[in-house]
């Protein structure tokens, strides 16, 4: 399934940052407000947090500028009809998630993937409202959206205790790679890309250059981490 167009239903302070943020990753956007004087509010607030990114050197005039003509608001329902993802973000109250669902559900096409921004409330619950449950799913954004992920840089200890202490995990990934192998990691991953395809896949630069240098990881006493 290609994703081109992407609802997002409210157009709040994580809406429009759900909006930003799609309209920045090249997505035509539809977002929708219950009236003009939300819907701008919430344009405004794109538009600055826009002209701030620029002035921070996080993006470019040209890509604002490319970013702002893919965003299309209104205050109609009937204009996710088009869309291939619609994300739900408005007030954290399930009956209004529900109703929001329902809508979509008869509004948007039969491979129109439905997804909810909320943080506690149950997607089974919203998916019920719908005809299609398997393809409505949570999809939470960190508040504030466009600064979420803004550099996309950490160390590999970072990382590595990020994941032990979020996810509760006895090893971070970087640790586990090193324990793996990169031989094999790299191995797998061209495996899996050669058989489906698709770039989530394909090993990065970085793994074949790691595997070139003789640095597999744990077994060779090098790999992230150095061992000896």
């Amino acid at each position: 399934m290609e994703i081109k167009i992407v609802g997002v239903v409210g157009c709040g302070l994580m809406g429009s940052g759900i909006a930003e943020v799609c309209a920045r990753s090249g997505f035509s956007v539809v977002v929708r407000e219950i009236n003009p004087e939300l819907l701008q509010k919430g344009l405004d607030r794109i538009q600055s947090s826009m002209a701030k990114a620029v002035e921070r050197g996080k993006l470019s005039a040209a890509d604002r500028d490319a970013a702002w003509v893919r965003i299309r608001g209104t205050t109609e329902m009937k204009e996710f009809a088009g869309c291939d993802v619609v994300v739900e973000a408005v007030v954290e109250n399930m009956e209004e998630k529900k109703k929001v669902f329902a809508d979509l559900d008869r509004i948007a096409g039969p491979y129109t993937v439905l997804a909810s921004n909320t943080s506690s409330l149950s997607i089974t619950a919203m998916a019920s409202a719908t005809h299609r449950p398997e393809r409505v799913l949570g999809m939470h954004f960190f508040n504030p959206v466009p600064r979420a992920v803004e550099a996309g840089l950490a160390t590999k200890e970072d990382i590595d205790m990020g994941v032990k202490l979020g996810l509760n995990h006895p090893m971070g990934p970087i640790t586990l790679l090193d324990f793996v192998g990169l031989d094999t990691t790299l191995f797998i991953a061209d495996a899996m890309y050669a058989e489906l395809k698709d770039s989530r896949y394909a090993a990065p630069p970085l793994l074949r250059q790691m595997v070139t240098a003789g640095r597999l990881g744990r077994k060779v006493g090098k790999g992230f981490y150095d061992y000896s």
